[in-house]
């Protein structure tokens, strides 16, 4: 009985101090598409990021938050400015200790030399007290809170759980640039085990493992164009011809990738497509990896294939297509149809059509 009460004496005491201080609850997390919206506000050429490479190069750290409904209760003191914002005033408001704070819009300085009082609950990986104020604030008012640090001389960004350090342009050029020629590389090896499989299927003989090897190349490409997103979107305007090689790049890749899963898988596409979207680097390197979430132990191709890539080659609607397959069973019936049967299915003047189309894809093979 004396347990009991000593346990619910407990309880109480710990709904009473949760009322007091409450428990801050799991940071909302940021989306990607969030997280890259965030970096547009921070790229090269905007008059936010002037007004912070400006205040890292005159040697003054700085404690900067983006206003919202849930920062008001974390200011703590300081004044009221609300001018008009522009990079030498809130370069000359970092000659301060306090937090500055701007407007939704980054149009106006709102607040300067504030202290920011966020929940020291929230953890935070950081050391220094500004930075941890930062990671705080970030995460308690899910929003945007920028620290930089005159020690290290960088420039960090909190979003609600994200923690980024922002690079400067040459560096990022830099990387940019090789991940551009890697991708070139990449691609050539690419286009030629493309042709390879071509040859094979229009032999009739379609080739597990040649399509392994092409869906390898691919989804490296597409992995690392994946990862350069950030880059170019952090990069703004000073990243727009690399932007635009990247796209040419790749080109055409996606669709390759997808209709070789769609001819290839034993699985349905979707799911395939899924599991090999979850693949690291080294994991899509490994064949027998590229097996699995196609659902072969081996590569021995036993089943004849739909021919779903091939055929798109063609001007035929993806309707007519499955038509064929539907009718033919296979990418083989399919290419050495008779005129009768496409008549039949398609129509004369569409047969007539398909009928040269498949025979210059054979020619140029």
């Amino acid at each position: 009985m004396e347990n009991q009460d000593n346990q619910n004496q407990k309880k109480e005491i710990n709904e009473i101090q949760d009322t007091i201080i409450p428990i801050p609850q799991t940071p909302e997390k940021a989306t990607e598409e969030e997280f890259y919206s965030t970096l547009k506000l921070l790229a090269p050429g905007t008059a936010f990021r002037t007004a912070l490479d400006g205040a890292l190069k005159i040697g003054k750290g700085a404690l900067i938050a983006i206003e919202n409904e849930a920062l008001i209760p974390l200011m703590d003191g300081g004044f009221r400015v609300n001018c008009r914002f522009t990079p030498q005033r809130l370069m000359e408001l970092t000659k301060m200790d306090g937090a500055i704070i701007l407007s939704k819009d980054l149009k106006r300085i709102t607040h300067a030399n504030v202290l920011l009082t966020p929940e020291s609950k929230i953890k935070s990986l950081e050391t220094g007290t500004r930075h941890k104020a930062a990671e705080r604030t970030a995460k308690q008012i899910s929003g945007l809170v920028v620290a930089i640090s005159e020690r290290r001389h960088e420039i960090n960004i909190f979003y609600k759980n994200i923690r980024h350090t922002l690079k400067n342009t040459e560096e990022i050029l830099r990387k940019v640039n090789e991940q551009v020629q890697l991708i070139e590389k990449q691609r050539e090896l690419f286009d030629k085990n493309v042709e390879k499989l071509n040859k094979l299927e229009l032999k009739n003989y379609p080739s597990l493992h040649q399509a392994v090897i092409v869906l390898q190349k691919g989804k490296m490409i597409q992995k690392i164009g994946e990862g350069m997103k950030k880059y170019l979107v952090e990069l703004g305007s000073e990243g727009t011809l690399q932007k635009i090689r990247l796209k040419e790049i790749t080109s055409g890749i996606d669709k390759e990738v997808n209709l070789i899963i769609k001819d290839y898988t034993r699985l349905d596409m979707k799911k395939s497509k899924t599991l090999i979207d979850t693949l690291t680097y080294d994991e899509i390197l490994d064949a027998e990896n590229m097996l699995r979430v196609l659902a072969y132990e081996k590569a021995i191709q036993l089943n004849p294939i739909k021919g779903w890539r091939l055929l798109s080659r063609t001007q035929l609607h993806e309707q007519d297509i499955a038509t064929i397959i539907k009718h033919t069973g296979s990418l083989g019936k399919a290419l050495y149809a008779k005129d009768v049967d496409y008549n039949t299915l398609l129509g004369d003047e569409k047969a007539i059509h398909l009928m040269e189309e498949i025979e210059k894809i054979k020619m140029n093979q």
